[in-house]
């Protein structure tokens, strides 16, 4: 259990995780509006947590299961 939060610490706060849309945050950043830049940055990593954790559930799942039979 421990190894599987580990895992999901590093996973979602990774510096890598700031880095999703790099091509949209450069052309915004170029026209001078940081903060806006950094907020479609967020946004994305927002909305790309979502299907993290519903992939991360379904394999949850499917491993009790398997261990309950064994």
């Amino acid at each position: 259990m421990k190894k599987i939060l580990l895992f999901l610490i590093v996973l979602f706060y990774s510096a890598f995780a700031k880095a999703q849309c790099a091509m949209s945050r450069a052309v915004i950043e170029s026209g001078g509006d940081t903060k806006a830049a950094e907020g479609l940055n967020n946004g994305i990593t927002y909305l790309m947590i979502f299907p993290y954790i519903l992939v991360g559930g379904i394999i949850y799942l499917v491993y009790r299961s398997t261990t309950k039979k064994s």
